[in-house]
């Protein structure tokens, strides 16, 4: 704990002087892991710093909850950083002004993670070096937080390193500060300067903490298994993520019907039932697909149509679960259109930017307490098993419109302390539930989300009927970097390559989605599903492992690409190569991760085939594959010969 106790953790100013400066009075309480410090000022205003050691990982994590217990307002708080320290840094002499650079590997490197924006570069490494004096800054974009950048940080230097993960689904800002022997961590809400009214209370952003010895690499797969064991809500309920037939919301309910029997008559062993958008208002008329009708229009009405499902999606639901199949809806209840019928009956509460979306105000007590009661009545009388969360647009000019004078930034605070607590009641009302987070594919995936949720659609590249399969196949070792339980779309062709390039511990199928798609008039097309799901579920496990990139994270399609995944406690991986269409290379070796020169180990190709491997080759000339032909995605796993 002594990390946590000579750090004071955040930093202020209050009424324009610094926080630690101002009198106040403070008393602290150490329980097993936890160290809660309160902090009061003027006996208006208490900060509770609630902190705790994860002694397995050596990880730290804070946060700061604010209240006013007086009868009158707080002075004016600003220049709030939720985490501010000090970590001692291997001394780094400042930057000399010469043409000639030392080696990259004895400087200090920052590895930034991009945002989700639905392309190749999602959740990629940026990585920057920095110098002593310089202070590098990253932010995300529009009020959701892994758009533009994610809030996930790996800094190293000679083998040392820490790893900084952020908590606000909002928008925040993260500040680096290198120093010849220390490194300052900082991080916020981005722009906020505030009193604190009377009788309120809020939570702000939390930060995790890692620090590591070994390479960046070692420092990812630490932070995996941390994330695995500490922060994956989801996996304590279920046994993995959904592996789902996909179906358009607006398709009807007999059709949807009919195409989960010949799902169960192949015994297709998919565990999910997913309904997409398409539903929702009371008069919605069937479409074809996600391109066709009206149905965006109608989001905000949260009434299933009656003309495309009769029974209110509660037969769809009930034989999904005959069928040995969990069920899967989708939602978007933070967004409305204006022309909703609940915008009209209630404009207060919902906020506006002067568009056609409005944003439902979570800080307004009645508008929390509608959507509630939508949402959660929906959820059990329709029975639903994973509830989808969906959010297509940019909060952050709603919530900064709505701030009012000496208030900036509290309307998102409260909207997001709101969202908190909507989720965790869901959870605890609905104890087998699980929550699959969206928003845009990908765009607000940081820590408080990762505790509640996990994303099944991790990014909109995949929306296309026939997506990029080498985008796909870098989403998977780019976000895999940072969260262990991720899943995607396979798109909608019968291709082998692509198919295997959307592995991952969950998967989304769109096979069936819409109108035009239909797999049951050919009997091979059902066949090659119950395949490569089965295959996938053979081989799943390994996602959950540790991850080591054996090729760069390139799209390059003159490239291979290879992944290699590892169970170390068990003593088994699985390798994924991938040999591109335009690959001019027949030949390649691969050094694996983790192996025992003492030891034998079998290697099963999943086309067929199975062979034995020294450990001692394997050190020595790794791994080698022949590919002749062109497009090839190869699985091989791999155990110790007992």
């Amino acid at each position: 704990m002594n990390f946590l106790k000579n750090n004071t953790r955040f930093s202020f100013t209050y009424d324009g002087v610094s926080a630690f400066d101002y009198l106040y009075t403070s008393k602290t309480c150490e329980k097993t892991g936890v160290l809660i410090t309160e902090y009061v000022f003027e006996d208006t205003l208490k900060i509770t710093n609630t902190a705790r050691k994860i002694e397995k990982f050596g990880a730290y994590e804070w946060v700061n909850k604010l209240e006013n217990y007086s009868g009158q307002s707080s002075r004016l708080i600003s220049g709030l950083w939720d985490a501010d320290f000090l970590v001692a840094w291997d001394h780094t002499e400042p930057k000399k002004r010469s043409p000639w650079q030392s080696k990259i590997s004895e400087n200090t490197i920052i590895h930034a993670t991009r945002g989700s924006m639905s392309g190749a570069e999602d959740f990629a490494d940026e990585a920057r070096m920095i110098f002593p004096g310089q202070c590098v800054q990253y932010n995300s974009h529009g009020g959701r937080s892994s758009d533009n950048y994610a809030p996930y940080f790996n800094i190293n230097k000679n083998g040392h390193g820490i790893v900084v993960g952020l908590g606000w689904t909002g928008q925040w800002r993260a500040a680096f500060d290198l120093e010849c022997d220390a490194l300052r961590i900082r991080a916020k809400i981005e722009d906020t300067e505030f009193y604190v009214q009377p009788g309120e209370s809020f939570r702000t952003l939390s930060v995790t903490v890692l620090e590591y010895d070994g390479t960046v690499a070692d420092g990812q797969n630490l932070w995996r298994r941390l994330m695995k064991e500490e922060y994956s809500n989801t996996i304590s309920r279920v046994d993995n993520l959904p592996i789902c037939m996909n179906f358009w919301g607006g398709l009807e309910s007999d059709e949807v019907i009919k195409r989960i029997n010949f799902y169960k008559g192949a015994e297709v062993p998919f565990t999910h039932v997913w309904m997409d958008a398409g539903w929702c208002g009371i008069d919605t008329l069937p479409t074809f697909d996600e391109y066709t009708g009206d149905w965006s229009e109608k989001v905000g009405d949260w009434r299933i149509s009656t003309v495309i499902h009769p029974n209110g999606l509660r037969d769809v639901a009930s034989l999904s679960r005959e069928a040995g199949y969990k069920y899967l809806l989708w939602f978007e209840p933070e967004r409305a259109k204006v022309s909703s019928p609940i915008v009209s009956e209630h404009p207060e509460y919902f906020l506006s930017d002067g568009g056609t979306n409005r944003l439902i105000n979570l800080g307004n007590p009645e508008a929390y307490e509608y959507i509630t009661e939508t949402v959660f009545k929906m959820i059990e009388e329709i029975g639903i098993d994973c509830y989808r969360q969906d959010f297509n647009f940019n909060p952050l000019p709603f919530w900064r419109a709505n701030d009012t004078e000496g208030r900036r930034g509290i309307t998102e605070i409260m909207h997001i302390n709101a969202l908190y607590r909507f989720f965790d009641e869901m959870l605890e009302r609905f104890p087998t539930l699980i929550i699959d987070n969206c928003a845009s594919g990908g765009r607000r995936l940081d820590m408080e989300m990762m505790k509640r949720s996990f994303p099944l659609w991790r990014s909109d590249a995949q929306c296309p009927a026939d997506p990029t399969p080498e985008t796909t196949q870098v989403n998977n070792m780019n976000f895999s970097n940072w969260l262990p339980y991720t899943a995607t779309g396979c798109g909608r062709l019968y291709d082998d390559y692509v198919m295997r390039s959307s592995y991952s511990s969950g998967m989304a199928t769109n096979f069936g989605f819409s109108k035009n798609d239909v797999f049951y008039d050919d009997t091979k097309k059902i066949e090659w599903i119950k395949g490569k799901i089965t295959e996938l579920r053979s081989i799943r496990k390994f996602f959950a492992g540790d991850m080591y990139m054996l090729t760069a994270p390139t799209t390059d399609t003159t490239a291979w690409c290879a992944t290699e995944w590892v169970l170390p406690d068990a003593g088994e991986g699985m390798i994924q190569i991938f040999k591109r269409e335009l690959s001019p290379y027949t030949d390649a070796s691969f050094a694996l991760h983790g192996i025992d020169d003492s030891k034998t180990y079998v290697f099963t190709d999943l086309d067929g085939g199975v062979f034995e491997i020294t450990g001692k080759e394997l050190k020595n000339s790794g791994f080698c594959v022949k590919i002749t032909d062109k497009r090839v995605a190869k699985i091989y796993t791999y155990s110790t010969k007992s």
